[in-house]
């Protein structure tokens, strides 16, 4: 396994790993999406997800997950009715941190939503690739604190492994015995679209099927400690107060946890399978600011050159496009900084936005992989869902910001994702015509 972190701008990546698949390896073939599985605060499987975000339920909340009462940030959208035991064998549950757990369910609803069985195939044929922010906080935390006021005989032998950005990719792996090229990608909220991006490298290099997208769950003391050290974080009270990208109110972003996986295939294969076919994945480009890490950017070139890279890789125009699902920050520069980079691209008001992720909180690398799965279902069903939590459009940003579902024709969706540190990613995302 490789742990691949996409600091370059090109978002180029190698694995040492080279598997056995039996797909020929074709530098132009577009891999479908043929299952999706969420775990979000939106619910617990893909349609809950669907019918809230299509509802404008707002899931940000007080955190119950530990007393939050001494932190200037007290909300966040937190998984309800999580039980790990439903989706996980005991003995994954004892080895891992939360973050793996929800990863892990999202990937069997995945597969299941695919009715794919990885034992019918050989292992050599299906991969893993997750992206991952911070791995696992909620056990690290925890042997950490009995390390401290125990000593190193209370801290459980699982530690070295269950904190790492690569435990859900292996235990994945390892739960139902994949041994296609796997690995992580560690770019913060832009890893859940640049590990679509490598299941796409992974497929043209002639491994057919490969389980992407990412999960987080950093609602610890510790994590959220984290987060407020970005000092971009919001202190709202209430939670219709928060998160609020492209608002006139935004004042910075609040926490989730949450992922989502989606099954991506060769298209012969999907076809061979008679698999149900969300969409492919047709475009993808990444860029890098290059700007100190705690600042923004000085303008939106970057984020502006990965969406132009990203239709050209996908050999459409802007005019193509029927909803720009964007990164929405929350933070005022920031969202200025992707108003502006959406403008230069597409012209003012000439393509619907939107950025529902306002209802459920900024999910780090599991936000990105639920965006590209709303994206899939917008295009499925011919809807496209609201910026979430917004009450005022600040009229500067120049977008055509979607107040209510918008229903229409949907074809080409294009999905923006920025890591802390400058990461920018672009992934564009098309309806396929059945046969």
């Amino acid at each position: 396994m490789t742990i691949l972190d996409t600091g370059a701008a090109t978002g180029a990546s190698a694995s040492t790993d080279t598997g056995t698949g039996s797909a020929r390896p074709d530098p132009v073939v577009r891999p479908v999406i043929t299952g999706l599985g969420v775990i979000a605060p939106s619910g617990l499987g893909t349609e809950e997800h669907w019918a809230s975000t299509l509802r404008g339920e707002l899931r940000v909340a007080p955190i119950t997950r530990f007393d939050a009462s001494r932190y200037d940030a007290r909300l966040a959208g937190e998984v309800p009715g999580f039980a790990a035991d439903a989706f996980i064998d005991n003995r994954y549950i004892v080895q891992t941190d939360r973050w793996t757990w929800l990863g892990m369910a999202a990937s069997r609803l995945a597969m299941a939503d695919a009715g794919y069985d990885p034992a019918d195939h050989d292992p050599y044929e299906t991969s893993v690739v997750f992206g991952a922010g911070s791995g696992g906080n909620d056990f690290g935390q925890r042997e950490l604190s009995r390390l401290w006021s125990r000593g190193r005989t209370a801290v459980s032998v699982y530690q070295s492994i269950a904190w790492f950005y690569a435990a859900t990719t292996g235990q994945t792996s390892i739960r139902h015995g994949l041994k296609g090229p796997s690995g992580v990608l560690v770019s913060d909220t832009a890893g859940g679209l640049d590990s679509l991006a490598q299941a796409r490298r992974t497929i043209r290099r002639g491994t057919p099927t490969v389980l992407a997208g990412g999960a987080e769950a950093g609602l610890t003391p510790y994590a959220l400690t984290c987060h407020l050290s970005s000092g971009r974080v919001s202190t709202a009270s209430e939670a219709a107060d928060g998160y609020k990208p492209f608002d006139v109110r935004a004042n910075g972003y609040l926490p989730g946890e949450g992922g989502a996986t989606l099954l991506v295939e060769d298209p012969a294969t999907a076809a061979r399978r008679g698999a149900r076919v969300y969409g492919e994945i047709a475009g993808y480009a990444a860029t890098h600011d290059g700007a100190h890490h705690e600042q923004a950017p000085g303008d939106a070139r970057w984020l502006a050159a990965a969406m132009r890279r990203a239709l050209a890789d996908a050999n459409l125009a802007p005019a193509d496009v029927d909803v720009v699902f964007a990164d929405g920050a929350g933070s005022a520069d920031l969202d200025a900084l992707e108003a502006e980079a959406i403008r230069s691209v597409f012209g003012a008001g000439a393509v619907p936005v939107t950025a529902p992720q306002g209802l459920i909180g900024r999910l780090c690398a599991g936000g990105s992989a639920v965006a590209a799965a709303t994206a899939l279902l917008a295009i499925r069903d011919g809807v496209i869902p609201a910026v979430g939590n917004l009450d005022e459009p600040n009229p500067a940003h120049g977008l055509d910001l979607v107040r209510t579902p918008r229903e229409g024709r949907v074809r080409v969706a294009l999905v923006n994702a920025r890591g802390y540190g400058g990461f920018n990613s672009s992934l564009v995302l098309r309806a396929v015509d059945p046969a």
